[in-house]
């Protein structure tokens, strides 16, 4: 029962570890974020992404959505 308690704790813990980092607002200067820009001019559409203030979260989240399109395509290409 106390492992448990511990367990179900700890989940709880890592959970809003998980959500507060996920969450966090961008704090790159505008400085940074134009640099990073630049990085990304190969891919356009990262570059714009660049300038925006985006939560880690949403980052990932276009960065899974950017690697779907990237694996549609190559299957597609394959037929």
């Amino acid at each position: 029962m106390n492992n448990k308690i511990t367990f179900a704790l700890i989940v709880v813990i890592v959970a809003g570890i998980a959500f507060y980092v996920l969450n966090m607002p961008d704090q790159r200067t505008a400085g940074q974020k134009i640099g990073d820009a630049v990085q990304e001019l190969p891919n356009a559409k990262d570059a714009g992404r660049q300038l925006e203030s985006r939560t880690p979260g949403q980052k990932l989240e276009d960065a899974a959505h950017d690697e779907k399109q990237d694996v549609k395509k190559d299957l597609n290409l394959q037929h």
